[in-house]
């Protein structure tokens, strides 16, 4: 009980700003060219002006597109939001809508999800209640009497801990025979790099496929312990930021390396901006003192909030474990899980249309309903599958057909093995019911091993 204590004081002691400040920062200027890349690129366009049709989540079929010049200015203003984050201006309110409209963005469609947009989302809720603005902010020159440049530890170890619990979880799914035993899908990806600059003749032989597979997941289950030792950190980020700048290189996999790279700086000392950039003569010696100590109220919301907040950020990543059914297969707990580049994945579905009265039948591509890439996405995905089922069950209902039936005739490969059926033809998709998890319709993975 008294190391309990001891642990929750330790936490509302003060720490240097500087650590966190340089955070703000960088994350800011990331964001606003996350932003940027989404005009320049035309995803705008792609992803949320050609689809007639959004799959979005159980209980937010509220969140709908605006019209094109509503979509460009949410990025735009999503871009400046960013700039006044890293400046410091109205920080909280600049923080808060980002997070809001950010995440308004991704709850549009579930074939956009992306691991690394639910963890901006993520982190700049926790923004919010984190004073970073405090110092080197627009805020602080203008409202001098609030600067400080200290602030609470338990900040950085909230942040700190969300950051651990990525590559945690990254790394327990990692523990499966697909990934450790038969090196899936890196034995997919890295044969097809073997023209990669220098290192291609590597990526082609199995052992190497192999050895990378073992050796990522040792790198996600050690390398927080290793950043948070002061003798291995800085070998640990220099190891971090070449197995994400090579993963970058090898997959395309967009923002996700950058800001994986900036957020591990925190694990640095709180104050190792101002040794990096001031001489060590002019470091002062004298301990920070927090301009407000927390009031014992205070203290007692942040750390339930706290506690509460990494409750569900460990519980949600565990559904995936206690759902039957192969997760990689099924697709229930995937997503908000960091479940991450476990799978290479294609499929193909139609739907069958059966009028019961009369005994007619018509076949319904998803291309007539969906963008290319929606239809791609949505074909190894029985929840998003069963959302368009019932969406055209609707339309021909709108038809006046009745009450008909469609059935899914979809196919899927996981890591390498034969197609194999996904869903049960028999079931009618328009009849059965949405969950949160759990999907009996679909048909057990034939265990056979990859093909290599």
């Amino acid at each position: 009980m008294m190391a309990i204590r001891t642990c929750c004081k330790s936490l509302f002691e003060p720490i240097d700003l500087d650590s966190l400040v340089t955070f703000r920062v960088l994350f800011g200027l990331l964001m606003s060219a996350s932003m940027g890349r989404f005009l320049v690129k035309g995803w705008v366009e792609e992803l949320y002006l050609q689809p007639t049709f959004f799959f979005t989540y159980t209980g937010f079929s509220w969140v709908q597109p605006w019209p094109a010049w509503g979509m460009y200015a949410h990025v735009s203003l999503l871009a400046l939001l960013a700039l006044l984050i890293a400046g410091g201006w109205y920080y909280r309110v600049s923080t808060a809508l980002f997070c809001a409209l950010f995440t308004y963005l991704e709850l549009l469609d579930q074939t956009n999800y992306l691991n690394h947009y639910y963890l901006i989302s993520l982190i700049s809720f926790l923004m919010i209640f984190c004073p970073l603005h405090r110092a080197f902010s627009i805020d602080a020159w203008r409202r001098r009497t609030s600067a400080s440049p200290t602030t609470p530890a338990g900040i950085l170890w909230l942040l700190r801990s969300q950051i651990a619990l990525v590559y945690l979880f990254a790394g327990l799914s990692k523990l499966n025979g697909d990934w450790l035993w038969h090196a899936q899908p890196l034995n997919i990806w890295l044969s097809a790099h073997a023209d990669f600059p220098l290192l291609g003749g590597l990526f082609s032989q199995v052992w190497v496929h192999y050895a990378m597979s073992w050796a990522s997941v040792v790198f996600e289950l050690t390398i927080v312990g290793f950043l948070l030792w002061r003798r291995t950190r800085l070998l640990a980020y220099v190891t971090l930021v070449g197995f994400h700048l090579m993963t970058l290189m090898l997959f395309h996999i967009g923002m996700f390396p950058w800001i994986m790279i900036v957020m591990t700086t925190l694990f640095f000392p709180p104050d190792w901006p101002r040794r990096w950039w001031r001489p060590r003569h002019t470091m002062t010696s004298s301990p920070p003192v927090i301009r407000t100590p927390p009031r014992r109220w205070q203290q007692r919301v942040g750390l339930t909030f706290a506690l509460l907040y990494l409750t569900i950020q460990c519980a949600v990543p565990l559904r995936s474990y206690v759902v039957p059914g192969h997760a990689l297969w099924t697709e229930d707990g995937m997503r908000f899980a960091w479940r991450v580049m476990l799978a290479e994945k294609t499929g193909h579905v139609d739907f069958e249309v059966r009028e019961p009265h009369s005994g007619r039948a018509w076949w319904v591509s998803p291309n007539d309903y969906l963008t290319p890439r929606q239809a791609k996405m949505m074909a190894t995905r029985p929840d998003i599958i069963q959302r368009l089922a019932q969406t055209i069950a609707h339309d021909y209902r709108q038809k006046g057909l009745g009450d008909v039936a469609v059935h899914a005739a979809a196919y899927a490969s996981l890591n390498g093995r034969p197609s194999q059926r996904l869903i049960d033809f028999e079931v009618d998709l328009a009849q059965t019911q949405e969950k949160l998890s759990g999907t009996p319709w679909v048909l057990p993975l034939r265990e056979s091993a990859p093909v290599r």
